[in-house]
């Protein structure tokens, strides 16, 4: 063997151990990262989960019929309460006011279901036995249309709601005798 071939060999070495280390370094830096997300609850469920009993919704609570559609609160946001059943939106259409805060909270009494509310991105799944709560605002006025974006059996594809967004100024003519708004039958 030759110097020059030693040296050769010695500069392979040296490269190989620079790759493994570096190879060694990502893998405990992934690993670190993986614990630290996990022990700070970056990739578990929220910790605030609600349920309810899916046979009961219509008994009882915020979920009865006659609590269902659009509100106004006292801070001036908007909620809608609504829920998915085989093969409808309960209301199958809602409405609510342009440029102002809304929480939407739904639930499912039977099967999993989805909102997909088209042309925004608002997306969320209805699963029975828990409250979904997404907030949204809607930037200008009109009709977007609110399919069930989750399989939920046969006739599946003829569920959709619709979303109305309606002037502030007529939301609140609407709204200011109280009660629950919808736009179904309009």
């Amino acid at each position: 063997m030759t110097a020059e071939d030693a040296h050769d060999d010695a500069t392979i070495v040296r490269t190989e151990r620079r790759w493994a280390t570096i190879s060694v370094v990502i893998i405990v830096v992934l690993i670190l990262l993986a614990a630290f997300a996990g022990i700070h609850q970056a990739t578990m469920p929220q910790g605030r989960v609600e349920t309810i009993d899916p046979t009961r919704l219509h008994l009882s609570g915020e979920f009865v019929e006659s609590n269902l559609g659009t509100a106004n609160e006292a801070d001036g946001t908007v909620t809608v309460r609504a829920i998915g059943q085989q093969y409808s939106f309960t209301p199958a259409c809602i409405l609510v006011p342009v440029d102002t805060p809304i929480k939407l909270r739904a639930t499912s009494a039977d099967v999993v279901h989805g909102i997909l509310i088209q042309g925004t991105n608002v997306n969320t799944m209805l699963v029975p036995g828990y409250v979904s709560e997404q907030f949204m605002r809607f930037e200008k006025t009109g009709d977007h249309l609110m399919p069930c974006q989750e399989f939920c059996s046969f006739g599946h594809e003829g569920m959709w709601g619709k979303v109305r967004v309606i002037d502030k100024a007529e939301f609140a003519s609407r709204a200011k005798n109280g009660g629950r708004l919808s736009c179904v039958g309009e």
